[in-house]
């Protein structure tokens, strides 16, 4: 096979899609860019620390040893969280950015993987340990060998892609290869218990050219819903294999194995042509939006199995909404936009990026939420994650740690999801301060987005001749404009077409108002509640920052669009705001009393209540917090 060096390209490349995404994007500046220097000063290097102290690396190199000790670990796909923090480093080293240390580790694990591997090209340090108490590919519900596969792909495919370094490509080549001969056609009909393997797969077709990987790809999105999986502890529907995808009538299931499922389904529609795929993808995408998908962009209900609910069941204190969730939704969203051209898709991709990915790491880069609720009660008690104990908001890490290595890479690699180009246009797709560059055109943009809505465009390469720029306007920006005048978007987008010259800007003003956003009178949970928002930033109430109890706290939605934009001394950088609220009279003794008893509970005093985004809440005191709050 074939591993010819190919052009630069990001996480995802397109070969038959409607739009290409644009790998030559550089974040210079404004939040994202101190999200990703954090990424690369704390996240990262306290990532490869806990990894050593967990276990995951000495897993592999006990493979290498004689009287080697016990695997480390409750799970056996513990490697994934090493390919994730690979994927990371690819980008980090890529650019030129990392240390020396995180240089010998990515080299150390790359090693190891490389020495490790079976002859036939199977990989897993759980599995292939002869004192395991499974064996490869008994136990595909639970196993996640094939999952693991999908990560190892993503890390080499970024290895090559970003450092030029096919070491660890040809290691997932091979094994990539092995599950090919034994799950291909005509071959063993199985699909593994955790989708993930589907979109690893389309991109290694992708930057290899070998179409047995897309056609692999494609079966396991077939044979899921077709009884191919022996099930054990959760029932079919909590792998999304009660049914084949095309006939879902709902997203449903565990909630990262969903948006994953849907994700590589979405890569093989693009690939395939395959239209009928594209509509039942659209379709449940546009169900999720709209009756199961918190204001946050946050995926997930119900603990007990990491699961999405019933429609419009979406509990503020028990959401769940697992950061893992939220970047399988932004990877999923990214490809229906790929696949189709809507902004609606990227709206959403940006709403879930600054709000439900986005507070699942501390503001120090050293701290993580597993699940991420919308409510914390004064009295709460419980943990992020399984475990019990330890830390009262964030922990430092977990015991299944998917969650840490995974905004490692994601973080690494945003500026792939801020440009793509179709038909020679190119689209902004996401603000951020940053240089886009394509073979046609080379652009600075400038901004202090999420916290303003001004962004500036500077032409500083263009085709000798008429070419045009898509913007997006997000659907929450009423009354934008380009250069002081009043535009129109079409299905989210503003065309701007003209000769462009070096030099030549263009100002475009995204209004921010702030908004009071009431819930469906469905969501039962969020009832006689208001919510605040402000641009794609979802802000909330802690404690702290108000003289009353948060439960207490009783806000009118004609008060809240008229809030004072501030700052904060405890949130450095952070745009808060201060709004006017009551304070209910005291609620009665009895749970449950009858109606008509006690007369009608009216506000007691009036107070000043300061907002702060909802992806910075839990960096202080753990204390109570709100994003719905009562309503007048």
């Amino acid at each position: 096979m074939s591993l010819e060096s190919k052009p630069p390209a990001g996480a995802v490349r397109t070969e038959a899609g409607a739009v290409s995404p644009v790998a030559g994007v550089r974040i210079t500046g404004g939040l994202l860019r101190e999200w990703q220097e954090r990424n690369r000063r704390a996240t990262i290097p306290h990532t490869v620390e806990q990894l050593r102290a967990a276990g995951n690396v000495a897993n592999l190199r006990r493979l290498t040893e004689d009287d080697a000790p016990p695997y480390r670990g409750r799970y056996p796909f513990l490697d994934t969280d090493l390919y994730k923090t690979l994927e990371g480093l690819a980008y980090e080293l890529g650019r030129g950015e990392a240390g020396e240390a995180e240089r010998e580790f990515f080299d150390e694990v790359v090693g190891l993987l490389e020495r490790v591997q079976a002859e036939d090209g199977y990989l897993n340090s759980f599995f292939q340990d002869p004192a395991a108490d499974r064996k490869p590919w008994e136990d595909l519900a639970w196993g996640h060998e094939m999952y693991n596969l999908g990560h190892l792909i993503q890390a080499a495919v970024a290895a090559s892609r970003r450092m030029g370094d096919d070491r660890l490509l040809a290691v997932a080549v091979r094994f990539a290869d092995l599950v090919v001969r034994r799950f291909g056609a005509g071959r063993e009909e199985a699909v593994c218990g955790h989708p993930e393997v589907e979109m690893a797969l389309v991109e290694l077709y992708r930057e290899t050219g070998e179409r047995d990987y897309l056609t692999q790809a494609a079966l396991f999105v077939e044979r899921r819903g077709r009884g191919r999986l022996k099930h054990s502890i959760f029932p079919p529907e909590y792998f999304q294999d009660h049914v084949p995808l095309r006939e879902l009538p709902s997203v449903t299931g565990h909630a990262v194995r969903m948006a994953y499922l849907a994700a590589g389904a979405a890569d093989v529609a693009v690939e395939t042509g395959d239209r009928t795929l594209l509509d039942a993808l659209e379709r449940l995408w546009d169900d999720m939006v709209a009756t199961k998908l918190y204001i946050t962009g946050g995926l997930g209900s119900r603990h007990s199995d990491e699961a999405i609910g019933d429609r419009y069941e979406l509990p503020s204190e028990r959401s769940y909404s697992e950061t893992c969730a939220a970047i399988a939704v932004m990877q999923w969203g990214w490809r229906m936009f790929l696949a189709t051209g809507s902004a609606r898709y990227l709206d959403v991709f940006e709403r879930v990026l600054y709000n439900a990915y986005a507070v699942g790491l501390s503001a120090d880069g050293k701290a993580f939420f597993y699940d991420n609720p919308l409510q914390r009660r004064p009295d709460h008690q419980q943990r992020s994650g399984a475990e019990t104990g330890g830390e009262e908001l964030r922990r430092s890490w977990f015991g299944c740690p998917c969650c840490p290595p995974n905004i490692v890479r994601w973080m690494a690699q945003l500026g792939d999801y801020a440009a793509a180009e179709r038909d020679g246009v190119l689209h902004l797709a996401q603000y951020a301060e940053s240089r886009v560059e394509t073979d046609a055109v080379a652009l600075a943009v400038e901004t202090a987005y999420p916290w303003d809505g001004d962004v500036r465009v500077t032409i500083e390469r263009a085709p000798e001749r008429p070419y045009a720029l898509k913007l997006r306007i997000p659907a929450w920006a009423r009354g934008a404009t380009l250069d002081g005048e009043p535009v129109a978007a079409r299905d989210g987008w503003l065309t701007v077409e003209r000769r462009w010259a070096e030099g030549d800007v263009l100002r475009l003003r995204l209004p921010m108002p702030v908004r009071a956003h009431v819930p469906h009178p469905y969501v039962d949970a969020a009832r006689g509640a208001v919510a605040v928002a402000r641009g794609p930033l979802v802000y909330c109430v802690e404690q702290q920052d108000v003289p009353a109890p948060v439960d207490d706290l009783v806000l009118s939605p004609a008060a809240v669009v008229s809030a004072n934009i501030g700052a904060s001394e405890e949130l450095p950088g952070a745009v808060v705001l201060r709004v006017p609220a009551g304070v209910a009279a005291p609620p009665p003794v009895e749970l449950y009393p009858e109606f008509g008893a006690q007369p009608p509970s009216t506000p007691a005093a009036d107070v000043s209540a300061a907002l702060v985004p909802y992806f910075l809440w839990g960096n202080r005191r753990p204390e109570a917090m709100r994003v719905w709050v009562r309503s007048r």
